[in-house]
């Protein structure tokens, strides 16, 4: 896509939002019902959201990481639930790889993938070129028959969300494997699970390369998501301070607040660049991309977080309410910030790329 193209594409994924009840649905995906999200997502693959990372031969749009990140900030701005980064982004990445490098080809009825629906999907044999398990599962996702999650230790050490996903995978020492799922864990965002992925069929094996890039597009994907989150939480809080008054005043007027909501927009404005340059890199595959995307999700990260604590402080006492929607980006950047890797493990990348010390991206 071109800028214009993308502006288009942004602006319409907002107004899909924007026209739904994506609160409403978050809250019934906290509370165990998925269906309201999940008919998000169907609507949302019905744009090409769910496509843009998969290859054309496999059914998908073959689009740049930067339209990834265009569709991705939307879905943070608008606080959707489920494995955002995991389905649309990496499993698609990684998959893609072992697909052309030839992973095992198995029938539907020896993969579970019968139980996923994707058997009724329509697709020939074929359809997608040579169709082997990884081919069936990108026209899945394509399609947006299929959600995917995966965990990838020790920097995602769970899968998120693995109760709305059909697929969940795990690439751990080299190696991909369909996951066997272990105990689930409570998120600091309750409309977000987090499950032990334990090694089950082994998928791919010097699949290293293909995990890496992985990585580095979900950390970009969840990079767009707390920008996204962190333009919501801003816009929030100016709304707020425009309508709460104190001493006569609204409180936008006071100076201290003028100036906090200012550095929170600079922050986005800042992170932005970096946001773009990594997807610029990753396309490119770029000697810089896995730099560039540390460099990114740092500064997202932090833009994020600032946003979140001035919303909090701007909102006073009811902002910390559950009840307020206001609640669903707090608990969704709180559970974004240290995914795909914290903040010191992606600075001490950076800082060891730019020194020249090199090392395992």
């Amino acid at each position: 896509m071109g800028g214009s193209e993308r502006d288009q594409f942004a602006a319409a994924v907002h107004d899909l939002l924007s026209g739904a009840d994506v609160p409403a649905a978050a809250r019934r995906w906290a509370d165990g019902d998925l269906a309201p999200g999940l008919a998000l997502w169907r609507r949302l693959a019905g744009l090409g959201v769910s496509a843009l990372a998969v290859p054309e031969k496999w059914g998908g749009l073959g689009a740049s990481p930067l339209d990834l990140v265009v569709a991705c900030e939307e879905l943070g701005h608008h606080a959707l639930p489920g494995p955002v980064a995991e389905s649309l982004a990496a499993v698609p990445a990684l998959l893609a790889v072992l697909a052309d490098t030839g992973l095992a080809d198995t029938g539907l009825a020896d993969t579970g993938l019968a139980d996923t629906g994707l058997a009724d999907t329509g697709l020939a044999p074929g359809a997608c070129g040579e169709r082997g398990l990884g081919g069936e599962w990108l026209a899945g996702l394509a399609a947006g028959d299929l959600i995917a999650t995966l965990a990838m230790p020790p920097r995602l050490p769970f899968a998120a969300d693995a109760g709305a996903a059909r697929l969940v995978l795990l690439a751990e020492d080299g190696a991909v494997y369909r996951a066997r799922l272990g105990a689930m864990h409570r998120s600091v965002d309750p409309a977000r699970s987090l499950s032990e992925a334990r090694g089950g069929e082994v998928l791919a094996r010097d699949a290293a390369e293909a995990a890496a890039r992985a990585l580095d597009l979900g950390a970009l994907a969840c990079s767009a998501q707390l920008l996204g989150a962190g333009r919501a939480l801003l816009e929030a809080s100016v709304r707020h301070a425009s309508v709460r008054a104190q001493f006569g005043r609204p409180v936008g007027a006071f100076q201290a607040v003028k100036h906090k909501l200012a550095d929170v927009a600079i922050g986005l404005e800042f992170a932005r660049p970096l946001l773009d340059a990594a997807a610029t890199a990753l396309g490119d595959d770029a000697a810089t991309a896995g730099r560039d995307v540390s460099a990114a999700k740092v500064a997202c990260a932090d833009a994020a977080y600032r946003a979140a604590r001035a919303a909090l402080q701007v909102h006073g006492a009811i902002g910390y309410t559950a009840e307020l929607d206001l609640s669903l980006w707090l608990a969704k950047v709180r559970a974004l910030v240290p995914a795909w890797g914290s903040q010191a493990e992606h600075r001490t990348r950076v800082m060891r790329e730019l020194s020249g010390q090199g090392g395992p991206r």
